[in-house]
């Protein structure tokens, strides 16, 4: 692997950033954190030491001040497992999965993971399957499939399921040549508009408004991220939209949360009135979803000249698979992450990274990637598209290399992680949380708003900006 601070300077270096911030990073801490055999240490500190960078050359071009970043691996990692190190009023998370979640064993002796935790996506394998949500009925039938047209067939129906494949057999597949060609982090112009001043503020984003349409981990990350350093950030959702209550708490520090229907032309409009004054729109959305709506980014950059639009997607924006739905545990299946850790366990069958690293990762760097283009719209003007996906991600950490006898290092649990939370208040509960790991010398990051349930603000931005 190359080292940290060369991935670090990669990163910046294939963004635009300026050389000169390099000089005022500090990382600390080496791997193996966590049990692996890849660098789950690395992309955690190098993904959250770019975001802190970004927001670091915010302020300095706002307030001409300079300040270091500083990031350890270990309060990192933590984070990159924040929603496992969450405490609710005291308590521990709930099961993370739903029953009929997890790996089984196909006809032809593959194994296939599904994701179920969203009531359609359970049915959808369901129905394909024609049994009833149990594990047992779920592997008897599966035991009269072909995987590959299994996972064909259940994405056909509205499934989301991976089929388990060595890194060799991924690579063979024509969507691994579609994600190879992509950056790891893709800022395009998209539109011509005059350049935004930046808003008086006291932190790099203060005064700046967000719109995150996302659930689950990555997206989310990435708006509390960006709430993090300042940004007024407005969660948009539906209550027609399933969510994970848990992961709703530890990503909604900081941000309001409002509900609008845009299955409904009135809740399109009222979207495109927070578009008109919003900075940065990021959204998980499959691909084309919001298309369809009118929301695509050159839709969004008609309504709202200058808008750094930010787009998650599983596979990415081109190949055959482009439009495919997928998690972090479906993309580290198919990819062959699954494969190598369990053979590097001595395991038959997969084994899981052990956190759910495309998806932080990736988190990290939509935020990065949001603000590297918004300081270029403050310099050059335009709007500006942001790309990213979990296959992309995971394709670098995949060439960082791997550890051997990573597996050997003990989890960290306890009192090993007590030292990077805080206490804070919620529409929750006390909810005991890991701190954002980019410290920043003059302006440190922190949410200034408690997380609070879905729907709890209306659908308006808050005046004084």
């Amino acid at each position: 692997m190359h080292g940290i601070r060369e991935l670090l300077a990669d990163l910046w270096r294939q963004a635009g950033g300026d050389i000169a911030a390099l000089q005022r990073v500090a990382l600390t801490g080496n791997e193996p954190q966590l049990p692996s055999s890849f660098h789950v240490g690395a992309a955690a500190q190098v993904s959250i030491a770019a975001a802190g960078m970004a927001a670091a050359e915010i302020w300095r071009l706002r307030s001409g001040q300079t300040q270091t970043v500083s990031v350890d691996m270990r309060h990192a990692i933590v984070e990159c497992r924040s929603e496992r190190y969450l405490r609710c009023d005291g308590n521990p998370p709930p099961p993370a999965w739903d029953a009929i979640a997890g790996v089984y064993k196909t006809g032809d002796g593959k194994f296939v993971r599904l994701h179920t935790n969203f009531l359609h996506h359970r049915d959808a394998v369901c129905q394909v399957l024609s049994c009833t949500p149990t594990r047992e009925a779920v592997q008897a039938a599966l035991m009269h499939w072909n995987g590959e047209a299994f996972e064909t067939g259940a994405y056909a129906a509205g499934g989301v399921v991976a089929l388990m494949r060595s890194h060799d057999e991924w690579m063979a597949l024509p969507q691994a040549t579609a994600v190879a060609e992509l950056p790891l982090v893709e800022i395009t112009r998209i539109g011509d508009a005059e350049p935004k001043l930046w808003p008086i503020g006291a932190r790099p984003l203060a005064g700046l408004r967000v719109l995150d349409l996302s659930r689950v981990i990555a997206g989310p990350v990435a708006g509390r991220t960006l709430a993090a350093h300042g940004a007024d950030v407005m969660l948009v959702s539906s209550p027609d939209l399933p969510a994970i209550p848990w992961l709703t708490i530890d990503t909604g520090r900081g941000k309001f949360s409002s509900f609008v229907d845009l299955q409904s032309e009135q809740g399109r409009d009222t979207l495109r009135g927070l578009l008109a004054q919003a900075d940065i729109f990021s959204q998980g959305y499959r691909p084309q979803s919001l298309a369809a709506l009118g929301f695509s980014p050159e839709d969004a950059a008609r309504v709202s000249p200058g808008i750094v639009y930010v787009s998650l997607s599983a596979y990415g924006r081109s190949g055959p698979w482009a439009e495919r739905r997928g998690f972090d545990s479906l993309v580290q299946c198919a990819t062959g992450f699954n494969h190598a850790e369990g053979q590097a366990a001595g395991v038959d069958g997969p084994k899981e990274l052990p956190a759910q690293m495309l998806d932080h990762a990736t988190g990290y760097l939509m935020a990065f990637g949001a603000m590297i283009a918004r300081a270029r719209q403050a310099r050059e003007g335009g709007s500006w598209h942001v790309q990213v996906s979990l296959a992309r991600t995971g394709q670098w950490l995949w060439d960082m290399g791997r550890i051997a006898e990573g597996l050997a290092v003990k989890d960290l649990k306890g009192e090993m992680v007590k030292a990077f939370t805080e206490d804070m208040p919620s529409g929750f509960g006390q909810l005991s949380a890991v701190r954002h790991a980019a410290v920043l010398s003059r302006t440190p990051a922190s949410w200034a708003r408690p997380a609070m349930p879905l729907g709890s603000h209306p659908a308006v931005w808050p005046s004084g900006n």
